[in-house]
């Protein structure tokens, strides 16, 4: 169990690049088996899920070198095996296999995934749109077995709800399924967008990304020509504008897309945050008076779920109170005991979270369950004098590039006892 370790109470300053985008790369990592020549990733993101979803490749025969955020990835002599149960548990992203893996072979057979527990999300939608493309579907022990055994095919396919995971798994399945398949109300997630800005370069035909209707038309070679650079990851720019925020004299971020950050920042600036939105960057300058905001997440481009965790932090600074509805994951409350234990005041009423203006924070130990959680914790850990020390602190890693250098570049004084190397 690893451990991070902040002395808090520190006002912070500097500058801070955010690496890229965590819920691209897991994704597009999966989608380079599909390719019949090797691939390079940019601005890849150093972190856990990266590392173990290379040591699932290594299982297929596909070879890979990361070095500094060069991805190279060969995949020109994969094998199909099964992905088990043990292997996959520890990310939930492994189930983009499943789709790359019918794309490529016709059929996949993997454990079921794993992540954080943030409450139910289900694969019936995957499931569905691997049906409608031709495959049929078995479950035996703690493996989905997933088969077109006469090819997949063109389909017409709409989504009882826009899941993210859905259209991506069924975007990799469709890429080489002869014919045309149609996705609607697909989900509109900027990742989306980068994962098939990845596939049409090496040759897919893929149209309408970041609309409801997305059409495929299916090729038979995908061939990467040139290396593919990985968009900022927005919930990780979001985590640091929380942080200058709440903790910062004057803080700079680069590396970030704004515009994908719409809902999040029109929040940010409703509370009482001075910000300058630059061309790729923000500053964010230091606060003192801040006013409580309502919440409701919703898909993109509404408020990401991913978010409400790291920017409850800065809620509990404001002078009145503030709620949060979560409406895709009500479940994500597990941090809440943990912020508690460092003074918030914050509580859960029927299905909402209740933010209490809080005026002093004490260092306590407490227990990362989840990425974002854990975030909310870190936050909250640089803004209480004294140490803190966060067990379980491998989750953050799982999401967050190089953040203890990061940390440290803004003058917060962390450690981290882990092995990882980042």
């Amino acid at each position: 169990m690893a451990k991070m370790v902040i002395h808090g109470g520190k006002r912070l300053s500097g500058s801070v690049t955010i690496g890229g985008s965590k819920n691209s790369t897991v994704a597009i990592i999966p989608a380079t088996i599909l390719s019949d020549t090797p691939v390079v990733l940019d601005s890849v993101p150093q972190i856990k899920d990266v590392y173990n979803l290379m040591a699932l490749m290594d299982e297929m025969g596909v070879k890979s070198d990361f070095q500094g955020e060069i991805l190279k990835i060969d995949p020109t002599q994969i094998f199909p095996i099964s992905l088990s149960h043990n292997k996959v548990t520890s990310l939930r992203a492994s189930y983009y296999f499943i789709g790359s893996l019918l794309g490529r072979f016709g059929k996949a057979v993997v454990g079921f995934p794993g992540g954080d527990d943030i409450g139910p999300r289900p694969i019936d939608q995957h499931i569905k749109g691997f049906k409608a493309l031709g495959a049929t579907i078995t479950e035996k022990d703690n493996y989905i077995v997933v088969e077109a055994r006469n090819g997949l095919h063109g389909a017409r396919i709409f989504l009882d709800m826009a899941s993210v995971g859905a259209t991506i798994n069924i975007i990799l399945a469709a890429v080489k399924a002869q014919g045309t398949t149609i996705i609607e109300n697909a989900a509109k997630e900027p990742e989306i967008i980068d994962l098939a800005t990845f596939l049409n370069n090496m040759g897919a035909n893929i149209r309408g990304v970041g609309t409801q209707t997305i059409r495929i038309t299916g090729v038979d070679c995908l061939k990467a020509t040139n290396s593919h650079t990985i968009i900022p990851d927005r919930i990780e720019a979001g985590t640091y504008l929380s942080i200058a925020a709440s903790s910062g004299n004057g803080i700079l971020i680069k590396n970030i897309i704004a515009e994908h950050l719409d809902a999040f920042l029109a929040k940010v600036q409703e509370l009482g945050v001075n910000l300058d939105v630059r061309e790729d960057s923000i500053f964010v300058y230091p606060n003192s008076q801040l006013t409580g905001v309502e919440i409701k997440t919703s898909p993109y481009p509404g408020f990401a779920t991913d978010l409400q965790q790291p920017l409850t932090p800065l809620l509990l600074l404001a002078d009145s109170q503030s709620t949060i509805i979560d409406t895709l994951y009500p479940k994500r409350t597990r941090h809440i005991p943990e912020l508690i234990k460092m003074g918030a005041k914050i509580k859960v009423v029927d299905s909402k979270i209740v933010i209490e203006h809080t005026d002093h924070f004490n260092a306590a130990e407490v227990t990362a369950e989840e990425i974002r959680g854990g975030a909310s914790l870190m936050v909250t850990g640089l803004m209480a004098p004294g140490t803190t020390v966060i067990n379980q602190a491998e989750n953050i890693m799982r999401g967050y590039d190089r953040v203890i250098d990061k940390l440290r570049s803004l003058q917060a004084d962390v450690s981290y006892s882990g092995s990882e190397k980042f």
